[in-house]
């Protein structure tokens, strides 16, 4: 468990510019003592003191309006940066540094039984608001991009982006040495307009060399 917050803490430092100390992190950032709790909580869930995990789990939403269940399976070097309404279901798994943002929800769609939230890989980046609802895999190295809503599995090294999400981007590297970039982000609603605008003036021209036969 010790390893796994110095992980954090590290994780904090290397993807927040605005991280001064690893005090700074340990005491003052919401999303390392949400993530810190969770640890105290899982590890209690582990040996089936489930209201002791719930307890603590319940703590650290009040203290930090971040609820992790203490059931979830998290890797070493979760970031949840600022982390403020961010919601991990309790069969979530989710690899080794990963980055989550604010709004994020890793939950279910009340359909399913057992296994009924999302797995993600090992360099996932979820963006604000970003809602991943199902029993299926994120792959490694995927960027979801912010207000997406992904209901399908999505493949290794991919940017998926929309509602409902879709792969707009593929061969992403590993963590740190490709950022998502944000502002020139394709918008896969726009792509297939412009597909079926394309096909409309195929279709005219047709029509209008066939007019002047």
């Amino acid at each position: 468990m010790f390893d796994n917050i110095r992980a954090d803490i590290a994780a904090v430092r290397d993807r927040d510019p605005a991280a001064r100390s690893a005090i700074e992190i340990f005491f003052l950032y919401p999303g390392l003592k949400a993530v810190r709790m969770y640890r105290r909580a899982h590890w209690f869930y582990k040996h089936k003191c489930y209201f002791l995990a719930r307890l603590i789990s319940q703590r650290a939403v009040r203290k930090t309006g971040i609820e992790i269940h203490p059931g979830a399976k998290i890797g070493k070097g979760l970031f949840i940066d600022h982390g403020t309404g961010v919601v991990i279901g309790e069969t979530t798994e989710i690899g080794e540094n990963c980055t989550i943002y604010q709004g994020v929800t890793l939950g279910g769609t009340g359909k399913d039984q057992g296994k009924r939230h999302p797995t993600l890989g090992d360099n996932v980046m979820v963006g604000a608001g970003a809602k991943v609802l199902g029993p299926f895999k994120v792959g490694n190295n995927v960027r979801i991009a912010a207000g997406a809503v992904v209901l399908d599995e999505v493949p290794d090294n991919c940017t998926a982006v929309g509602v409902p999400a879709r792969v707009v981007k593929k061969g992403i590297k590993r963590d740190g040495e490709d950022k998502l970039d944000w502002v020139h982000i394709p918008d896969p609603i726009a792509l297939e307009i412009c597909k079926l605008q394309m096909q409309i003036d195929n279709l005219a021209k047709q029509i209008k060399s066939e007019e002047t036969k």
